[in-house]
């Protein structure tokens, strides 16, 4: 990903997924008038026949709207106010995940989402790098094998979890609840106040595991924005 910058309008662009004709554009500034139209035309000359943004809050999407961009996908926006951590029995075994883990744990996002949510070594790379503070983890089960992991991050006193995911076979055993946990925990300790998750609205297993683990739904969401070129 690169920063674009037209006037004094900021976006961060790049392919999606690492599709050459599918590009990512994000604000990040507040943009004025024709910012989105100058992007676009700017991908457009780059290759892209396809744009979608990244998950915008609803105060944020109505330029993209009025430029021609369609929902792509809504997604559930909940937040955790940290006072009270539930505690998570399971037995899995939790620890700091290294470069080696990448590989496993990227194979498992694979098989956790579909084809449009799935992380390659770019995105796994740009999860990592979008908060001050990052945190890669991994759960793991006999012979130290990778079952799930997670990303998480602080940016001031606000946390973030990024990305988790599990394997779809092994769901069900907690591992998921364990992963949350361990990093909420996290965020206490490193005095943070507030945590935050996204997910799509389609996936009712992950939002029943949030609300579970006491996190609130922040009304409205997020949406992803898409328009052909």
């Amino acid at each position: 990903m690169e920063v674009m910058t037209t006037g004094n309008d900021r976006f961060r662009v790049g392919s999606w997924r690492g599709d050459p004709t599918v590009g990512y554009l994000m604000p990040l500034t507040r943009i004025g008038p024709g910012a989105i139209d100058t992007a676009l035309r700017n991908m457009h000359r780059g290759g892209y026949r396809r744009i979608v943004t990244g998950a915008l809050a609803h105060d944020e999407q109505g330029p993209f709207l009025r430029q021609g961009f369609q929902v792509h996908e809504r997604l559930h926006l909940l937040k955790h106010d940290l006072r009270s951590i539930p505690f998570s029995n399971a037995g899995v075994s939790i620890r700091r995940g290294t470069r080696r883990d990448r590989h496993p744990a990227i194979a498992i996002d694979y098989q956790a989402f579909d084809d449009f949510w799935r992380f390659d070594e770019a995105s796994f790379k740009e999860a990592l790098s979008a908060t001050p503070v990052s945190r890669f983890r991994v759960s793991t089960g006999p012979g130290r094998t990778v079952n799930g992991y997670t990303i998480s991050g602080r940016a001031g006193r606000t946390g973030y979890l990024q990305r988790i995911a599990v394997d779809p076979t092994l769901q069900g055993r907690g591992i998921g609840t364990a992963l949350v946990v361990d990093t909420l925990n996290w965020l206490v300790r490193r005095g943070s106040v507030t945590a935050l998750v996204n997910t799509q609205e389609s996936n009712v297993g992950a939002f029943e595991l949030y609300k579970r683990l006491g996190f609130e739904p922040v009304i409205p969401g997020l949406a992803v924005l898409g328009i052909e070129l």
